[in-house]
């Protein structure tokens, strides 16, 4: 089916529910809040990081499923008016770090673009094709085998994309974009200060960074691991089309319950990509209720773990490889 046959197909999910959304502020983003200054509180008064260790952990649970509703405003589907989701996408932006207008820039680009070879690298993760490695220097080799190393990628980088780069405006953001970080980054600091000054700088900073280091981790985990699987659809402009990328370029990610609810129900990335005006509270009764995305590419929890070694995108057999396959395939192929 074309986009247009797909999306009046799915048209009856793509519908806000503001019932639904009252009730996930309620369990999720309120409970964030308070659990967030829980430990602020507890940890001014000396209690042991073994007590606030575990809270940690269920605060950057809610952290990354409060980053899908901010998520979902910027695709303008959470709320039933522009201004509705413009309003509190950037209120969710600030619980998340992140502003909203370039955020959403950026991530609309990367659904228009998906499996684009021709037009890859805004809005989604570094991935180089076969032919861009080897003609790359000794130098960009080095610093991309580097930014795919599982110890970097869902590490480091998660942390500096949410404490720094989305701090700083790039060169091409617009004057409302511009407008937006400064806003953002105002508020963020108005929050720092009076939090550091309530409960000392030290708790702040350990565990506001320990917490969003953590959501960073697996919201950079849950976007790679449904674009970066071995069969993964990727074409030219000229042969690249919205429905086969949406399809075969995105995974379906079965998870526990309890992980599918935490993410937001973001699994159902192939739904999610073929029709982007359906929030996330409705994804997985679309999927339960439609045979026809129930076919697609089954990414499981377990076997979710070894798609953190993929490197690198051959465009000759059409298919992500591990940095050893690959190291084997060319040895194979082009033999000294």
């Amino acid at each position: 089916m074309s986009r247009k046959e797909w999306n009046i197909y799915l048209k009856d999910y793509a519908k806000a529910d503001h019932k639904k959304v009252i009730l996930q502020m309620l369990n999720t983003v309120l409970p964030y809040i308070l659990i967030l200054v829980s430990i602020f509180y507890l940890a001014s008064q000396g209690t042991k990081f073994i007590i606030l260790f575990p809270m940690s952990i269920v605060a950057s649970a809610l952290m990354v499923r409060t980053f899908i509703f901010f998520h979902d405003c910027t695709h303008q589907s959470y709320i039933g008016n522009s201004k509705g989701n413009q309003g509190l996408g950037n209120f969710l932006g600030i619980l998340v770090f992140t502003p909203y207008e370039a955020w959403k820039k950026e991530h609309n680009i990367h659904h228009g673009t998906v499996g684009n070879l021709d037009e890859k690298g805004v809005g989604d993760i570094w991935t180089m094709t076969s032919k861009e490695y080897e003609a790359a220097s000794k130098f960009d080799k080095m610093i991309y085998r580097i930014f795919r190393n599982p110890a970097f990628l869902f590490t480091i980088a998660p942390i500096f994309l949410f404490t720094v780069l989305q701090r700083i405006p790039k060169k091409t953001a617009t004057k409302k974009e511009r407008k937006n970080y400064v806003l953002v980054n105002s508020i963020l600091l108005v929050y720092a200060l009076t939090l550091s000054f309530l409960f000392g700088w030290q708790v702040f900073i350990t565990y506001q960074l320990l917490i969003l280091g953590m959501a960073a981790s697996v919201g950079v985990w849950l976007f790679y691991v449904q674009h970066q699987f071995e069969e993964v659809y990727w074409a030219g402009k000229e042969d690249w089309d919205l429905v086969d990328a949406a399809l075969e370029g995105s995974s379906y990610y079965k998870l526990p319950a309890i992980l599918e609810w935490i993410s937001g129900y973001i699994g159902y990335h192939h739904i999610h990509h073929l029709n982007a005006r359906i929030p996330n509270y409705n994804l997985k009764a679309c999927y339960k209720s439609n045979v026809k995305l129930q076919g697609n590419k089954t990414v499981r929890f377990i076997e979710s773990f070894k798609l953190a070694f993929l490197f690198i995108y051959n465009e000759n057999e059409k298919r992500m490889m591990s940095y050893k396959t690959y190291k084997s395939y060319k040895a194979q192929n082009n033999p000294a």
